[in-house]
């Protein structure tokens, strides 16, 4: 069966979704170690491929332009090279061994080139070359790069070791500074959940150093202060607004008695007499259940559901006037609560006065179930909004108009309900008006 349940505040609900602090800080760490080193690993990669690069060319441009030279001064010998991973070449522009032997070379410009290949055994290889080329002769230097690739490759993997270690040493370190910082944090915890239900919480600031947990703590016991004086004077007021109260209460109750045993009243005289005594009972309920709603305190007793219904009807067949209404109860008698009747009086009461309050004819029916009731009405109806907010304090729903009321009589059976675990709710009936279930089966 359907009920309106308040929704849950954004906050609330956003919280579910979001990580620990402990979670946060040791993500925080592994991704400042993993990125830091990261960083620094490709920057080390970068600097040494320039650094690497520009010493080779350097060294390259040194050596051909030294080529070049002693080849002028006697072309009838081999110049020799100061490094002897290069090899140095110089063909004649139409040269047959250049065109068979290097063929890749001939149309490259001057400058240096990267090259890379595999050789006849499926090696692989990779060298820089330097091109001159004068109208007469072209000048090359092939600079043997294997070795330094294959340098390159074990720098590599040890600088992806690198991070992975700084990675796994930083989720480490994250998770020991992690318990270190929320450790007091989780003590604060831990001591305010002890509190839980008690009327007198102790100190918190005592047990923590003068840090930010420390303020923490004192906020908190500020604010706990504070709560409790606010609690304590709701308390006391209420007590004494219910002692104050039940003084001429009883004073009026004892008056109708006497009244009501009096001999040769009228029927009208007697109906108004009648009336002031159920106008004092529902006085009496309200301030008895208040007093436990203040309290926190779950009463107890034997309460008849269907007698408590059969009372409310009959106070309201009394208040109808000429109002075409009918009253009336079915369904199971013999149901039994362990509630104070004043308690039951008061839930069923509101639910039953808004169905008389806003149906103006046609017919309310209370219907008794099994360990519910329902209170089907056969007035306006209510929208969707009205029936998600219909118990929350203040809210007075569209179908209110003007009538009397600040919204207040619903919320306090939802309080009740909490109070009780009993569980309301209402819905549209099956073709006009509003059917609300109180049921006293716990969840």
């Amino acid at each position: 069966m359907p009920t309106a349940e308040p929704k849950r505040p954004a906050a609330v609900r956003a919280a579910k979704y979001r990580h620990r602090l402990r979670t946060r800080i040791i993500l925080s760490f592994f991704l400042l170690g993993t990125g830091l080193t990261g960083l620094f690993a490709y920057l080390t990669d970068m600097a040494r491929q320039r650094v690497e690069t520009q010493l080779v060319e350097d060294v390259m441009n040194q050596n051909i332009d030294e080529y070049r030279r002693q080849f002028y001064l006697n072309p009838s010998k081999n110049p020799q090279i100061r490094v002897q991973q290069m090899r140095a070449y110089v063909f004649a522009p139409d040269s047959e061994r250049l065109r068979g032997e290097f063929p890749d070379w001939i149309d490259l410009p001057n400058g240096n080139h990267n090259v890379t290949g595999t050789d006849e055994d499926g090696n692989a290889y990779a060298y820089k070359l330097a091109v001159r080329k004068e109208p007469d002769e072209w000048f090359f230097l092939a600079y043997d790069m294997t070795q330094t690739r294959r340098g390159e490759i074990q720098l590599k993997r040890w600088l992806y070791f690198a991070v992975v270690l700084f990675a796994v040493l930083s989720l480490i370190i994250g998770w020991w500074s992690a318990s270190r910082v929320m450790s007091p944090v989780s003590n604060l915890a831990q001591r305010l959940r002890a509190y839980r239900g008690s009327s007198d919480p102790q100190p918190l600031a005592a047990h923590f150093p003068e840090d930010e947990v420390g303020e923490l703590a004192k906020a908190l016991d500020d604010y706990s202060e504070r709560l409790t004086e606010v609690v304590q004077r709701d308390r006391e007021f209420n007590a004494d607004v219910s002692h104050e109260l039940r003084t001429p209460l009883a004073i009026i109750r004892g008056s109708v008695e006497l009244l009501l045993s009096r001999q040769g009243l009228d029927e009208k005289t007697r109906t108004r007499i009648l009336r002031i005594q159920r106008a004092e009972q529902q006085c009496t309920d309200l301030i008895s259940a208040l007093l436990l709603l203040s309290r926190s305190e779950r009463g107890h007793g034997n309460s008849d559901v269907a007698r408590v219904c059969e009372q409310l009807l009959d106070a309201h067949r009394a208040q109808l006037g000429g109002k075409p209404l009918t009253l009336r109860i079915e369904g199971e008698c013999g149901v039994k609560v362990d509630a104070p009747e004043s308690a039951l009086s008061v839930a069923l009461g509101n639910l039953i006065g808004n169905a008389v309050k806003y149906t103006q004819e046609g017919e309310v029916v209370v219907r008794l179930l099994n360990d519910a009731v329902e209170v089907i009405d056969s007035g306006p109806g209510l929208s969707q909004q009205d029936a998600t907010r219909l118990f929350e304090r203040g809210y007075r729903g569209t179908h209110a108009g003007h009538s009397q009321g600040g919204g207040i009589g619903l919320s306090i059976v939802s309080r009740l309900c909490d109070l009780y675990g009993w569980q309301v709710g209402v819905r549209p009936g099956e073709e006009r008006g509003v059917v609300a279930t109180l049921s006293f089966s716990k969840q």
